[in-house]
């Protein structure tokens, strides 16, 4: 759920590269009693590369967390919860890397998606590509909510 992202619906210019980067607020429930931490991801599989681009990856979120405030994906990292952190995202910087489909290409879709984790804390840092934290949450992911939202530039 969000107050910012609708499913198929397309973003505010805000949670765009041009617009700010300004990550969407996320909120979500439902997770299964084991969860002992969030991850939280954003992937646009419609990005012209063969592998699609990775907007944003934060780990480490505490159990009790079910709210990520607009902005939270600030690459200083000062609205995450205690103990959560930013990795790189495909843009080579930490935290949220807004929405930045080429000019006249279609509506790309941005797959938000909050990973309830088993594990207090995953086997990654700071350093940590999306696809290496990927590979770790294939392993320990009890369940997702996933919301979609699109973004185009005309």
């Amino acid at each position: 759920m969000s107050d910012d992202v609708l499913p198929g619906e397309l973003m505010h210019a805000r949670h765009s590269k041009s617009g700010g980067d300004v990550s969407p607020h996320l909120r979500w429930k439902g997770a299964p009693k084991e969860t002992k931490s969030y991850a939280v991801t954003c992937f646009d599989p419609d990005a012209p590369t063969p592998s699609g681009f990775w907007h944003w990856v934060a780990v480490g979120l505490p159990a009790g967390v079910d709210t990520l405030v607009r902005g939270a994906g600030a690459a200083d990292g000062k609205a995450l919860p205690k103990g959560a952190f930013h990795c790189r995202n495909d843009y080579g910087d930490p935290g949220y890397g807004g929405a930045m489909p080429p000019q006249g290409d279609r509506p790309h879709r941005y797959f938000f998606v909050v990973h309830a984790v088993d594990v207090d804390k995953l086997d990654v840092d700071e350093k940590a590509t999306p696809a290496v934290v990927s590979f770790n949450l294939v392993f320990h992911t009890l369940a997702r909510a996933i919301i979609v939202p699109t973004y185009q530039v005309k």
